[in-house]
């Protein structure tokens, strides 16, 4: 990689060698490697320990496999010769350890909201769900855990309220102080609804903050202390090191297996995140056991969790037809249905994406259902995949509204208007510079 000067594009990184395990999608690359056991994805966090990476890596590794994600933000500018280097030296240490990468389930599930005042409103969400700014137009979770929020303008105000809304959900002490200051702040209206509040941001793009009673955000005894329950079962560790993070997500993955429960282990520079996924340590009695032998391991590591760290996030979509929206967001995003009665939410089957669920809609607000929403979701999916997605979500009752080949985005709204953009990354760098030639040329 020497050769190339400067940073490399999504299509010339694909396109360098010995990075067919990857693919670029709306937050780097990333590659999956599929897995027996949460054991076969923690050897891979093992193995990578091993490597002299000069950029940032993250593993979240599932009881099915192992994702592996060269982040990538706004501010890089594309991929640098290292990111090429990391990612051939993740690929042959996850051969080494017979794992091998299935690049057809990748995906990365983000936001974009229209607005008219992004200072404003970007301040607001930065505040709610404890988001950073990156770039000029992003917002984007620390933690590379939740989705990345992307402004763009809009050129008419749209003031209905949106049948799209967000849940920040906290630890009872974080999701408190959040609501006093966002009421304090840049909030439009706050109204409060004892377990949560929903709180609006300038333009009115809403978000429920919760929980807010107190002591309602844990299991009760010291043997579950490390835990927090911000609608799944989570526990945050700072690690001092990345061998650190190897022991503490082999000892996690080996009482995994042990009880025969999946978790996810997310590997950061510095933390390491143990989540059962939404709602799971409700549906079965065995979690809380788990959790109490996975606080001693980390214990026994000289590890100490950080209580104020976890966090959950997911989307919510109001419908009138829910049965037939939801089938449009479950072949849209290539999700699963939660199998609970009465249960609308969608979720990733890996575990990797946010979570969505439905709410009703009252028939009679045409207003409401007519109006745009200024807040819709994309989907970033492998550059040979696009043309399955789309076909998909037509399938199942959506339709075009926007059909960009040449910046790699497929606008298309489900049965009641709501939009999903299905975009590649891979090409777009290349159609920018075209055009930006062609005007020059003009």
């Amino acid at each position: 990689m020497s050769e190339h000067a400067g940073p490399l594009t999504a299509r010339e990184f694909q396109l360098a060698g010995g990075t067919g395990d990857w693919r670029v999608l709306g937050s780097g690359a990333s590659a999956w490697y599929a897995a027996s056991s949460h054991r076969a994805g923690a050897a891979l966090a093992a193995a990578v320990t091993e490597l002299d990476l000069a950029v940032d890596l993250d593993l979240d590794v599932r009881a099915t496999g192992v994702r592996a994600r060269l982040p990538l933000g706004p501010q890089d500018g594309g991929f640098r010769a290292e990111h090429v280097e990391a990612a051939r030296a993740v690929a042959r240490a996850a051969e080494g350890v017979g794992l091998a990468a299935d690049p057809t389930v990748l995906q990365d599930v983000q936001l974009t909201f229209d607005v008219l005042d992004q200072a404003t409103v970007s301040a607001f969400w930065e505040a709610a769900l404890g988001y950073v700014q990156v770039g000029d137009e992003d917002v984007m979770d620390p933690g590379r855990r939740h989705p990345p929020i992307w402004f763009q303008d809009m050129d008419a105000p749209r003031p209905l309220r949106n049948r799209i809304h967000l849940d920040a959900v906290t630890t009872q002490p974080v999701a408190a102080a959040t609501l006093g200051s966002l009421r304090t702040g840049p909030a439009r209206h706050v109204a409060e609804h004892g377990y949560y509040a929903t709180v609006a941001d300038a333009e009115g793009n809403e978000v429920d903050v919760l929980p807010l009673p107190e002591g309602s955000d844990r299991w009760e005894g010291q043997d579950t202390e490390d835990w927090r329950l911000p609608f799944a079962a989570m526990a945050c560790y700072p690690v001092p090191t990345p061998r650190a993070a190897a022991q503490l997500t082999e000892a996690v993955a080996a009482l995994a297996d042990e009880a025969n429960l999946p978790v996810g282990i997310d590997v950061r520079p510095g933390l390491v995140t143990i989540d059962t996924g939404k709602d799971r340590w409700e549906m079965h009695e065995g979690y809380r056991p788990l959790a109490a032998r996975i606080q001693q391991a980390a214990r026994d590591l000289g590890l100490t969790a950080d209580v104020t760290l976890p966090r959950f996030v997911q989307v919510g979509v109001d419908a009138v037809d829910i049965p037939a929206v939801r089938s449009f967001w479950r072949a849209a995003l290539a999700y699963e249905e939660d199998p609970r009665p009465g249960v609308t939410d969608l979720v990733d089957p890996r575990r990797l994406n946010v979570v969505l669920f439905l709410q009703d809609l009252d028939p009679a607000d045409e207003a409401r259902r007519s109006q745009r929403n200024r807040i819709h979701l994309d989907v970033f999916v492998p550059d040979d995949r696009v043309t399955e997605r789309v076909a998909t979500a037509v399938a199942a009752g959506g339709r075009v509204v926007r059909e960009a080949v040449e910046d790699g985005c497929w606008t298309i709204a489900d049965p009641e208007g709501n939009e999903l953009d299905i975009a590649v990354s891979p090409g777009r760098e290349e159609a920018w510079r075209a055009r930006q030639e062609a005007l020059r040329a003009d």
